[in-house]
């Protein structure tokens, strides 16, 4: 079986987590260039230069794997650590950080990519959907909820309810520009565009919700 993925484990990285990495890499490959139903687990195990017993063994079904390919993508672009609100950091920083993350993600080739597939596929599996939804925007709308609600108690931001700030934010971020890019209007926010575009949201989001 050619090892197309899988990289020397080299020292300090034990080898399972170097397959399981090499896997997640071939699933979003896979289900990308193939949509979900077009992707099999034998495919994935191909591409990534493994065996399909090592594909289950990390990873129990295709559905599971899907999601964690997903929430796998989030994580390289926003880590949990970015919503963390350290002692003596301004709340502003913070979202400003997390804005350029989350610009970066939805504006991905892969990102524009998987959500065309998953439209594609709403009105055929509303349980893939669901798994989607969960494993990457649930997630990320969770830790913002988390942050907000710290930099309430720390007298930094003043928010009644922080889920509904929570889905404002990423909604200020995202607004008409990335409707554009997802129907192929128009390309992706870059450079001194994209980063006026994070500033001006994090602006507006803080007028809003600024303490004072």
């Amino acid at each position: 079986m050619p090892n197309k993925l899988l990289p020397p484990s080299g020292p300090g990285r034990p080898k399972d987590l170097v397959k399981r990495q090499a896997i997640l890499e071939a699933a979003k490959t896979l289900f990308l260039r193939h949509g979900y139903d077009g992707s099999s687990m034998d495919a994935i195990a191909a591409e990534a230069g493994v065996s399909k017993l090592t594909v289950y063994s990390h990873f129990t079904d295709k559905e599971t794997l899907f999601s964690a390919a997903v929430k796998a993508k989030c994580e390289e672009q926003l880590p949990e650590l970015l919503f963390e609100l350290a002692p003596g950091v301004p709340i502003e920083t913070v979202l400003l950080t997390i804005g350029r993350g989350f610009h970066s993600l939805i504006n991905s080739r892969e990102s524009v990519e998987l959500h065309r597939v998953m439209v594609a596929l709403a009105s055929q599996d509303p349980k893939l959907s669901k798994m989607f939804y969960e494993a990457g925007p649930q997630r990320l709308l969770s830790e913002m909820e988390c942050l907000l609600h710290k930099a309430d108690r720390a007298g930094q931001l003043r928010i009644a309810d922080a889920s509904s700030a929570a889905d404002q934010f990423f909604s200020l971020l995202k607004g008409g520009a990335n409707f554009r890019l997802l129907i192929g209007c128009a390309g992706p926010l870059q450079g001194a565009d994209a980063e006026r575009h994070v500033q001006d949201a994090v602006a507006m989001f803080m007028r809003a919700y600024r303490a004072d």
